[in-house]
């Protein structure tokens, strides 16, 4: 799953005619970075959630083929924040794991390794698995703590979500169908029974939530062309 409902208030001016996922960097649209790296671990059956500006992120993907994966549409009324909107698409989701990400990250975090943890949660191990990673500058203070592979809300030495996850559909039974709920929310329980592995991602990652942000990427990626 592709998270691209979010109304994208830190970019505007730039997400008041586009939505955030379509903003360029390098001369491509965000998403469609992110949708060829899903495509290149296998990762070709896809949900993306729709709200602010959905239509024009629908024209731009299509279904997907022309990407060489296929995407079905979860439209939300109104944008039902990142827990609500997994929850909101469950049924086109399935009863496997799943993976989900951010539609405003560039990374090159390979999202085979997520197979294994996938594997594990079908088995009951866990109910989720986080990527996590260095501490940005606009974010020193981190999310949560790694360690033994193991996810919890506190600790000494804090690591920032990447944003890339894998899921269980039961870690979202429980919301109504249409509500909001931050992921957070369901997070920490499940961090406190001991059911959130992790791991961490010491490659290329960015948080592409500002229009100072999205030009540095673009130049990145421009002096890399």
């Amino acid at each position: 799953m592709i998270l691209a409902a979010g109304r994208g208030e830190r970019m505007r001016p730039l997400t008041d005619r586009i939505p955030k996922p379509l903003l360029q960097a390098g001369g491509r649209p965000l998403v469609v970075g992110l949708i060829e790296s899903l495509a290149r671990a296998g990762i070709d059956d896809l949900v993306v959630n729709v709200s602010h500006l959905g239509g024009l992120i629908e024209q731009a993907l299509g279904d997907g083929t022309r990407h060489g994966v296929r995407i079905a549409y979860s439209r939300e009324q109104e944008p039902l924040e990142t827990g609500g909107g997994i929850a909101y698409a469950l049924p086109l989701l399935g009863v496997e794991p799943f993976v989900a990400v951010n539609s405003d990250i560039h990374c090159d975090f390979d999202f085979a390794r997520l197979a294994a943890a996938a594997a594990a949660i079908g088995g009951g191990a866990v109910s989720a698995h986080l990527v996590l990673v260095d501490n940005p500058p606009h974010h020193p203070a981190g999310d949560f703590c790694l360690g033994g592979g193991r996810v919890a809300a506190d600790g000494a030495r804090k690591l920032t979500f990447s944003g890339i996850g894998v899921y269980a559909p039961s870690l979202f039974a429980e919301i109504a169908r249409g509500t909001k709920r931050q992921l957070a929310a369901l997070l920490r329980p499940a961090m406190a029974q001991g059911r959130v592995s992790g791991e961490h991602h010491r490659g290329t990652w960015m948080d592409v939530g500002t229009p100072e942000r999205l030009a540095t990427l673009d130049r990145l990626l421009a002096a890399r062309a």
